[in-house]
């Protein structure tokens, strides 16, 4: 039995270099014929172009046969779908062996081809635009990413070039910007992030994200705006038409921070949404206005608020804090008496939902990613720079990844309260 296996593996080696020589044969004998021609092996019209002209129309017809369902003029007379070939069309494509090479690529009568080995808008056959927009949203700078491509590859990428593939990603940006969105979602996340923009000179400008938390626990970044500090219900209500008229027909909370007109304008777009203030955000704006000798005392006094049980025991906790401390802070119990309409909405619901709501923590992970990339760049050229890089930054998100899946776990219960608390506005979906 041994010796039968032995025999086997030699076998297998011997038929592998066979083949390795059938290979070398070929490639040798395409390189004969080359030289006999006068043909260079690189150069505009060496046989390192020629052949990767060669191999990559092979592979992109092998992919139209296999979407068509039949070879060039072999269409079966019953076949169900009357697309057939429609000629090619030019493209030239970038190789860092090969330069520039002019392929063609095929065309099917009903346009619904989608090549895969070069792919639409591809221009580059290397991983150098998906690098350099990865650098990008690190927060380099197109001359760092330039030095690290010298550097670290040895290969020469101008600014000019790293700038023409980052703004490839504009086009890419305006369609995630206006893609459909899911009709129902049981929350959805709005927060600021301040940017430096050179406009004359450098200013803060808040750019702000969404996130809204499907039916099914998945977590959808919504879109990115860009402000200019003094955004009112004008500004929000442009927002919120904008995610309506991409298919948003139904929020349930909309959570969110001392945004000023946001909380007037939900109601004209969905009526039925309840706006949450951020309620960590006001506990640490409290601590901003007093003492941190007081801080103790203070905690426990904001916690009888922020935990009671209904909202009538809230406001009870609230006037003692009031009694207690509105003589030495008066702009503390102002901060609570001011935000109350938006503070009490999460303290009629259950504990699962009280935690979803209560903060903007669920987009934070999301502000961190958005803030290294910021500070590696100090500040950016242009509103749309910075949008371009805060882009990427979302792109790099993996949303069908492990990290998702943990993230889909952790809001199990929650989405089964919701489902049973909202159960005449729940979507007929399946549940965990």
């Amino acid at each position: 039995m041994a010796f039968d296996a032995v025999s086997a593996d030699q076998r297998k080696m011997r038929k592998s270099e066979r083949e390795r020589s059938a290979e070398q044969a070929a490639a040798a004998a395409m390189v004969a014929q080359a030289r006999e021609r006068g043909l260079s092996l690189t150069g505009p019209d060496g046989l390192l172009k020629l052949f990767t002209k060669n191999v990559l129309e092979a592979a992109l017809n092998e992919e139209m046969t296999e979407h068509l369902g039949h070879a060039k003029n072999r269409a079966g007379s019953n076949r169900d779908s009357s697309n057939v070939r429609n000629g090619t069309r030019g493209k030239t494509v970038v190789s860092d062996a090969a330069g520039e090479v002019n392929i063609e690529v095929p065309r099917d009568r009903e346009s619904t081809f989608e090549p895969k080995i070069v792919k639409k808008r591809q221009r580059r056959l290397t991983d150098v635009d998906e690098i350099v927009l990865s650098l990008y949203a690190k927060g380099m700078t197109t001359g760092e990413i330039s030095a690290h491509f010298a550097e670290i590859y040895g290969a020469s990428v101008s600014k000019e070039t790293v700038s023409r593939i980052t703004d490839k990603v504009i086009e890419e940006m305006q369609d995630w910007a206006s893609r459909p969105l899911e009709p129902v979602y049981a929350a959805v996340f709005v927060d600021a992030i301040v940017v430096k923009v050179r406009d004359g000179q450098v200013a803060n400008r808040p750019f702000y994200a969404a996130i809204g938390v499907t039916t099914d626990g998945r977590k959808d970044v919504l879109g990115l705006w860009a402000g200019t500090g003094g955004e009112g219900a004008k500004f929000w209500m442009s927002v919120l038409v904008d995610l309506k008229n991409r298919g948003v027909k139904d929020v349930f909370f909309l959570v969110c921070d001392g945004l000023k007109g946001l909380p007037e304008v939900v109601e004209q777009v969905w009526p039925q949404t309840i706006v949450q203030t951020c309620v960590l955000h006001l506990i640490r704006n409290s601590f901003r206005l007093t003492s941190r000798k007081y801080t103790d005392a203070l905690k426990r006094d904001l916690k009888e608020i922020y935990t009671a049980p209904n909202a009538d025991a809230a406001a009870t906790a609230l006037d003692e804090l009031d009694e207690k401390w509105s003589k030495k802070y008066p702009a503390m119990v102002r901060l609570w008496r001011n935000a109350w309409t938006e503070f009490v909405p999460f303290l009629d619901y259950d504990i699962e939902i009280r935690r979803m709501i209560c903060s903007t923590n669920a987009i934070e992970s999301l502000n961190a990613r958005y803030r290294r990339a910021i500070r590696a760049r100090g500040h950016f050229t242009t509103e749309q720079a910075a949008m371009k890089c805060l882009y990427l930054v979302t792109r790099s998100l993996d949303p069908t990844g492990t990290g998702a899946a943990r993230w889909m776990m952790r809001w199990k219960p929650v989405i089964n309260a919701f489902s049973i608390t909202f159960g005449d506005r729940w979507p007929v979906t399946e549940t965990y």
